[in-house]
């Protein structure tokens, strides 16, 4: 996912996305203890998806304070 797709994404499909992350990253770190993992760098990629939404929800929260 890049960064782009995130800042056009809406706030309700950045929660959505951010909750299916999380699972999907519960289920990989799962699949690692267990050594059933097959693409090791999923892991850092979804890492990495969940932050880049973090930040865009981070920063549409302090524009939107800023703005009041």
């Amino acid at each position: 996912m890049k960064a782009s797709e995130v800042t056009q994404m809406t706030d309700d499909q950045l929660k959505d996305e951010l909750i299916k992350l999380k699972k999907e990253q519960f289920n990989l770190r799962f699949q690692k203890a267990s050594g059933q993992i097959d693409n090791t760098a999923r892991v850092r990629q979804v890492r990495r998806d969940i932050a880049r939404i973090k930040t865009a929800q981070r920063t549409r929260a302090l524009a939107a304070a800023a703005a009041s």
